[in-house]
């Protein structure tokens, strides 16, 4: 009896994050011609801190040209306007964080996690219903593990467990790597916009070297 041919494995999918938005006309006018630049899964909205109305109408001003593009809106923290901005979601910083605001985004909607220092606090996010677990990012203090570390991690998460990984990176190396590594997206934001070609050319350049670095490690292993 033949075996069943294993499908192809999935390249990565972006995960584009802002710039910290407190105006959102320009950014609002300039994010469709940049998202059909490249496979963009979803948007991490960075929001200054103002009011909740103010807020919520800054999600309100940037959603249809994310969501049209069929693309999801994030809003990193701010669990409690998700809904009322018509958001897809949220993204948490830290285990506690994200099991007070489960109540608020599930069933309907996104509740993704970063801020997991450990393996132990990754897999407790992962028990506690988190959508997906974000490695790599900077802490408090501006500070990461080195690329080999988080490498290291999405490669454990990946060979282990089922939620979807997201590994943090701010260069085209780094999301190579992170590409190779295993992970599920790759969150990419402030070097995409401070690109001196302008952030479209750059988000499209780390697309397709995303989709090389995963075809270069799992495309024979696909096809097998």
């Amino acid at each position: 009896m033949a075996t069943k041919p294993v499908p192809p494995r999935p390249a990565p999918r972006l995960y584009l994050a802002t710039p910290r938005v407190d105006e959102p006309s320009q950014l609002a006018a300039e994010l469709a011609d940049l998202l059909a630049a490249a496979d963009v899964a979803a948007v991490l909205v960075r929001l200054r801190e103002t009011d909740p109305r103010s807020m919520i109408s800054t999600i309100k001003a940037l959603a249809p040209a994310i969501q049209n593009a069929g693309a999801a809106l994030l809003i990193d923290g701010h669990p409690d306007i998700v809904a009322r901005a018509g958001a897809d979601g949220a993204h948490l910083t830290g285990l506690a964080a994200m099991e007070e605001a489960m109540p608020s985004l599930k069933p309907d909607r996104i509740a993704g996690v970063g801020g997991l220092a450990t393996r132990h606090d990754s897999m407790a996010a992962g028990e506690a219903g988190a959508d997906y677990v974000l490695f790599g990012e900077p802490d408090a203090n501006g500070q990461r593990p080195s690329l080999e570390a988080i490498a290291e991690r999405l490669e454990w998460w990946d060979e282990l467990f089922e939620p979807p990984c997201v590994g943090f990176a701010t260069s085209r190396e780094e999301a190579e790597a992170f590409a190779a590594a295993g992970a599920d997206f790759v969150l990419v934001g402030d070097f995409i916009w401070s690109d001196p070609r302008g952030a479209k050319a750059a988000l499209a350049e780390i697309g397709a070297a995303i989709a090389e670095a995963h075809a270069g490690t799992f495309g024979t292993k696909a096809e097998g």
